[in-house]
Parts: structure tokens; sequence; C-alpha cells
């Protein structure tokens, strides 16, 4: 069931005192122009529609429809701002339906770029074997099931090329697999039916812990590989060399997180259990040898780093229970002598976050914005940014460790929707590139299906505003 409410989410900049139909008032930053440029209609289509000053930020489609047939605008159609405006209405909060269940943790769920294809990942499907399944977006029948081998406790990330024709997955060991899913058998079991290549990233036997790789992403050219790994470094592997190419001492503890800034590949954002994201420019590297910039906020360790694709913004998870919007201008030289000393005992593996803990604030935040409500507990829950095509990046979205998916306003900072159907924590969740349609994947084993209006059913109306929707069915106690 899903539902909308408006919680307690902060934002740095001041709130604007007409309410939320100023929302986009409330940052004082350019971020808050951006999203209006990316997601709000043509000003002539506006000022043509708009009965208020206030009513700008909610033109209905209709009458967008008739400004376009009156070529209000001069240009006879709807720009691409036009149709974010009309779709980022309709949000993917009706259903679920369920993919997939099994009993056994699901840890990833990702759409293809071009949204055809769609991977899930879960911890165990037999003793000592994970599988990764590979759906048909279009009729989500199985296009390929992946059976692992020997992995250490679950397969932490996977991550498809940016042409579809191999995946790649990591788990807390020095090696990445890759697996040709353009091609070969419906059903890979490794090195049975087919070889799944091991790319090693580390040949080091005398640690005293096993080395981890947390995430794993392909660069945008599809000829390299970056990693985060539990030694503090970002590893890139060069696929045609076979070999690792760079390693960065990056943080002082687990590197939890990294992504390529934007399609140019030299930018690099990091963040650890450190608490610090940072900033890597590989032009500069190797004459500097150390981070671009750096950026504290968080209270507690990252989880997960989104970018925006602009090489400019992006948001982090961390496990402080909040998400924090950064522009790298903003960065610092100078890096921390030390993080903050906390007041309390407390590990997220298995203990609530302190309630006292829950309104502190970094003496040092160097953030834009800052997202709460949802819950960063048990494992490294991801968040991101909403599509570029069908919402301008109007909102970003997290799971959740109690069971949810959140829905926030990126400019605002009010929570717009909340998915309740999972059982167990939420850790990974996707939005299609173009349709209105999010995956959530959880630990209760389920890959569930969110979309709006759902097939062959009427719209379920969604406000904007932060108040309730209507929706059917029963209300989930929280």
């Amino acid at each position: 069931m899903a539902r909308t409410k408006k919680v307690s989410s902060s934002t740095e900049g001041s709130r604007g005192k007409h309410g939320s139909d100023e929302r986009l008032s409330y940052l004082d930053h350019d971020v808050a122009q951006l999203t209006k440029l990316g997601s709000s209609p043509n000003a002539f289509i506006s000022r043509a529609a708009a009965q208020s000053r206030n009513s700008i930020l909610r033109v209905s489609p209709v009458k967008m429809l008739a400004c376009r047939e009156m070529n209000i605008s001069g240009k006879g159609r709807f720009s691409a701002a036009d149709n974010c405006h009309i779709s980022s209405r309709y949000l993917p909060v009706h259903g679920p339906r369920s993919i997939y269940r099994m009993n056994s943790r699901a840890y990833v769920s990702q759409f293809s770029s071009d949204g055809s294809l769609f991977v899930a990942a879960f911890q165990f499907r037999f003793e000592q074997e994970n599988l990764i399944r590979i759906y048909n977006v279009d009729n989500w029948k199985t296009k390929k099931d992946i059976m692992t081998k020997s992995l250490r406790w679950t397969i932490t990330d996977a991550s498809l090329s940016p042409d579809q024709q191999h995946l790649v997955y990591s788990s807390i060991s020095p090696v990445v697999h890759i697996v040709n899913v353009g091609s070969g058998p419906e059903e890979s079991h490794a090195n049975v039916t087919e070889i799944h290549e091991e790319l090693v990233f580390s040949n080091d036997n005398e640690r005293r812990h096993p080395f981890g790789i947390f995430s794993v992403k392909f660069s945008n050219d599809g000829r390299e590989l970056l990693a985060a790994c539990n030694d503090g470094s970002i590893y890139a592997y060069d696929l045609a060399k076979d070999k690792v190419t760079l390693r960065i001492p990056a943080h002082s503890s687990d590197v939890n997180a990294v992504c390529f800034a934007d399609e140019s590949g030299h930018l690099i954002y990091s963040g650890g259990d450190d608490n610090l994201c940072k900033i890597w420019d590989r032009r500069c590297f190797s004459a500097k040898g150390q981070a671009a910039g750096v950026l504290e906020g968080h209270l507690e360790g990252i989880t997960f780093i989104d970018s925006r694709g602009d090489g400019r913004y992006f948001i982090s998870n961390g496990k402080d229970q909040a998400i924090k919007l950064w522009d790298i201008r903003k960065m610092s030289s100078k890096i921390p002598s030390s993080s903050m000393e906390r007041e309390f005992e407390w590990d997220y593996r298995w203990m609530e976050y302190p309630s006292r803990a829950r309104n502190l604030k970094h003496p040092n935040d160097l953030s834009v914005s800052t997202y709460k409500g949802h819950l960063v507990l048990r494992t490294l829950i991801r968040c991101y940014f909403s599509p570029v095509y069908s919402t301008g990046q109007k909102y970003i979205y997290t799971g959740s460790s109690d069971s949810s998916v959140y829905i926030y306003d990126l400019v605002s900072g009010e929570q717009v929707g909340r998915l309740d159907h999972h059982e167990d924590t939420v850790r990974d969740c996707n939005w299609h590139p173009y349709y209105p349609m999010l995956i959530s994947s959880s630990w209760d084993g389920t890959i569930a299906r969110w979309e709006f209006p759902g097939e062959h059913e009427n719209p379920v109306p969604v406000k904007m505003n932060g108040r309730s929707t209507r929706s059917r069915g029963r209300p989930r106690p929280i």
C-alpha cells in the first residue's frame, strides 16, 4: 500500500511564508533553479494557465494541453521540462505487484540504462549459492539466471555494462566476477555451464580481515570498473589490460560507496565509514596524490552515493539517518584531523539510532540540504535521484530499514511518497528511466513493482504538497 505523508524533513534554506506552493524558494541555491528549469512548464504556458501567482507550480495537464493546441509557447509542442512537469505528478506509488519472492534476502535491484533489463541479486538460493536474475522488462520474463559459487556472505553489488552485454558482481572478497549476459545459456552456473571470469583487485592474503568490495561500477564507455573496498581504497580496473591500473588510498576506514561524477570519467565521488565524502580528479591525481576536495556534514558513515550526472551535485545516504545533497564547489581542501567524537556507543548493524543523536548537527556541515524520515540500519541502504527524462530529477528516493521506500522533493525536502508493503529492510530500489515504475527489493525476499496508474486500472490521484493521497486498501500500520 502506498501513501504520502508530511514528515519532519529539513533543508538548509529557509522556508517561504506562503507555504508549500513556494517550495522552490526554500533552497537558496542554484540547484533549485536547475530543478525548476528541468521540471517546470514553459513560461508562456505558465502565465496563460496559472490563475494565481502561487499556482505556477501545479499547472494542470488539461490547461497545458489547451495551451499547446493554441501554440501559446510558439513552438507547437511540449518542451522536455513541460513533459517532466506533467509526468512528475504521477509517482509510481500504486501496487505493488510481486515480481519474484524467495526465502532469501534481496540485496540489489537495478534497471539497465535504457530500462529494457532489470537485475535482481539475492543472498542465497541454495547453500553456498547466490542468485542473480535478469528480467526482460517488457514482459517480466527471465532472460538469464546466474548462479554464483563460493562468495563470502552475499553479493554486495552487481552492475550491467553500458552495452548490456556483460554483468559484474562483487562480494566480501578481492575478486569481481564478470559474466556474458548477451549470449550463452539461460542458466549460468559459475564455471559449470559458463565461465565467470575472475577480475582480481587485490593479491594481499595477509590481511587480518577478509578483503571486501562493497560497490562496483562500470565507466560510461564500459572499458573500466570502479570499486570501493574495505581496505579504505578505491580501485580502477582496466578491462582491456586485465589489471588494476589505479589504487587510491581514499579513506581512513571502509569505503562503502563510489561512483563517477559524469560521463567524462575524470571525477570520482567516494564515501566511507570515516563520515567523509571525497572528490577525486584523476587528471591531477598522479601529480598531487590527494583528494581534490573533502565534504563534511555526516555524523556517521556513508552507505551510498548517487551523482546527478552533471559533475557538480550528488547525494549521499548516511548512518546518521539522513540523506545529504552536496555541491562540490563548496568542498574543502583540508582533510579533518579527526572525526567528531561520539558521545554514545552505537553500532548500526544491530542497534537503533539513539534518539538524542537525531537532532545533532555537524559544526562544519558543508551540505546544501538534508533529508530525514527514513531509517538507515543493518545494511548499506541506497538512495538515488529520480530520472531525468520523466521527472527532471525533481525527487530523491531511498530504501529504509523500516520496510518502506521514501520519496522526497529535492528542493523542499518534503516527503511526497512512502511505499509500504515489505516486511523487512528495503536495501535497494530503482526507478525506471522512462516510465512511472519503481522496483523495490527487500530482505523479506520480495522484488516488488510499483507503478502509476497500474495495468488496466484508473489513476490514483497524488498530491505533490506532502498531504495524504487517496489510495486503495487498508492503511498499513507503522
